[in-house]
């Protein structure tokens, strides 16, 4: 495959990006979307000119780390997918692909394609945990949990934190994002204990790191590649609402 690539350059934080053009040849519809970019990169460095820079780990869909904007879209033209996972065979011979970072106030980019997610620690730092006393685990069985209640939780804690639900949201909103991680330990009872601390400082420090609000668009869902139900959000709501009305 022979494709043409408009790509995000950018030097540092503080400088002015720009769109730049490359033409990439010999392309295999089997290569992952990065392992593209790993070819491009192959032949940068034969012409002695600087590297594309992007968030990669693992590779797998799991880590979260990979994610781009191509063609518009958070991690490319599928749904639920990563970046990593994204395929060339998704793209035609002779196509024109545009890649960007994620835009968000609150995701600097720090070179090309790479971008700054601390924000999304700080919102875990200020509540996203439970506090249980040190020792042995306790025995599995000794806390009922219905199944519904505890697949319920896991399909929250699938969250990779990747930061598609904010690119994707009009208003940059981390709604997504800090819902699941709230609903997660929301219904568990080991997170009920601090439910009400959890939701306000988790909301408080989304607001302060300077994400949207939520408006409903539905935006998030449809690219998270963990398909995190958007009930998530409406879950983070109601936690913070009953902490609000009810804190002493």
């Amino acid at each position: 495959m022979k494709l043409f690539l408009k790509i995000w350059r950018q030097f540092d934080t503080s400088s002015k990006g720009e769109m730049v053009d490359y033409e990439i040849n010999g392309v295999s519809e089997h290569m992952s979307f990065l392992e593209m970019l790993d070819l491009l990169n192959e032949s940068l460095i034969q012409k002695k000119e600087r590297v594309i820079e992007f968030d990669h780990d693992c590779r797998e869909g799991i880590c979260g780390q990979c994610g781009v904007m191509i063609n518009g879209r958070a991690h490319g033209p599928l749904k639920n997918t990563t970046t990593c996972q994204l395929h060339m065979r998704s793209f035609k011979d002779g196509e024109t692909i545009y890649i960007e970072p994620f835009r968000a106030r609150a995701f600097p980019v720090l070179r090309d394609l790479k971008i700054d997610r601390s924000a999304f620690d700080s919102i875990i730092s200020s509540g996203g945990f439970i506090g249980a006393s040190t020792g042995q685990a306790p025995e599995a069985n000794s806390i009922p949990i219905s199944y519904e209640t505890a697949e319920a939780s896991f399909d929250a804690a699938a969250c990779i934190g990747c930061g598609a639900c904010v690119a994707s949201c009009k208003n940059a909103s981390a709604a997504l994002f800090v819902g699941a991680k709230i609903t997660h330990l929301a219904l568990l009872p080991q997170g009920k204990i601090e439910a009400s601390k959890r939701a306000l400082t988790m909301v408080k420090q989304m607001d302060a790191e300077g994400f949207g609000s939520c408006s409903d668009t539905r935006a998030c869902e449809v690219e998270c590649p963990q398909s995190i139900s958007v009930l998530s959000i409406a879950k983070m709501n109601l936690e913070y609402m009953k902490a609000v009305t009810f804190r002493k």
